[in-house]
């Protein structure tokens, strides 16, 4: 639990009202799952952010970083310590020459959009993944053949005390669903995104085109955290657990996505450990059958 003297410190550098006690975690999670996290913390601006930050490096509360809640599973008993959002009050996107300029909660539905807007191709495959600009630089976000380390030319981070840094593209050493911040304690504040000029219904197009293969092949008719599971070398994570003959598998309120297989789906009711389940059970049936280990793509928190 979070003492009182806590609370009280936090209240100097974020609005009382911006602060919650015992926050259910299921309505901040794209899987509409999760237990109450001991504190939830809504950010405003780099401001707060930095004065948080430094505060928690020197008190060694345990945090974690929330941006749309669209790559993760949060565990039934919920989270003991601070949730900090960099959501919708840190969302401002800028547009100077051929650069998107992002704050990090923004989501990358509206920056893949203002590019649009302004005739600036490179984020297209950014338009239906429901994550923020911050969390999907940290994850490096991809999708239909594009992903965020294409288009990033400068990330700026938080760092443990409180200042802010420059990170380049070389420097965010971006990998398959992974970057330099994910094992690091930077939080990210801003993105600029480098980007082509064209034609603005050309590229309204590829994101409607987009858009349609989604629906077409996506469970998005039900609560998930999108691909469960990282594409395993050589394979399609979603192929093997179809072959396994696990489309349609269950645990009590989860399944596997009977549309696409390398989705697990909230059909209503499931719990965290629903979820755990069925991801443990498809990993054991793919390694048994095909010798191929299956690693979850999206995060566990609290477990």
């Amino acid at each position: 639990m979070i003492g009182g003297a806590v609370i009280e410190a936090l209240q100097k550098f974020v609005p009382r009202e911006n602060i919650r006690l015992q926050e259910p975690m299921a309505g901040h999670t794209t899987f509409r799952i999760g237990g109450p996290a001991d504190c939830f913390l809504e950010l405003e601006n780099e401001e707060q952010l930095k004065k948080v930050r430094r505060y928690l490096e020197l008190t060694g509360v345990s945090f974690f970083v929330l941006g749309n809640g669209s790559n993760l599973l949060v565990n039934d008993t919920g989270y003991r310590g601070i949730i900090l959002q960099v959501g919708s009050k840190m969302n401002g996107i800028s547009v100077q020459g051929n650069r998107v300029i992002a704050k990090a909660g923004a989501t990358l539905v509206q920056a893949a959009r203002t590019a649009m807007e302004h005739g600036l191709s490179g984020l297209e495959f950014a338009s239906g993944i429901p994550g923020t600009v911050g969390g999907g630089v940290v994850m490096n976000a991809g999708a239909y053949g594009g992903e965020m380390s294409q288009a990033v030319v400068q990330v700026n981070v938080v760092s443990r005390d409180g200042e802010i840094l420059e990170l380049d593209n070389e420097t965010m050493e971006f990998g398959y669903r992974s970057s330099v911040i994910k094992h690091s304690p930077f939080i990210v504040t801003e993105v600029t995104f480098c980007l082509d000029r064209d034609d603005k219904d050309v590229i309204k197009g590829r994101m409607e085109e987009l858009a349609m293969r989604r629906r077409e092949k996506q469970p998005l008719e039900y609560p998930s955290a999108g691909s469960t599971f990282k594409r395993p070398e050589g394979h399609f994570a979603g192929k093997l657990i179809m072959e396994a003959g696990l489309k349609g598998f269950r645990i009590g309120g989860a399944q596997v996505s009977e549309k696409h297989c390398g989705f697990v789906v909230n059909t209503g009711n499931a719990t965290a450990q629903d979820v755990r389940d069925v991801m443990t059970a498809v990993q054991n049936r793919v390694k048994g059958q095909f010798g191929v280990e299956l690693e979850p793509e999206i995060l566990f928190v609290g477990w």
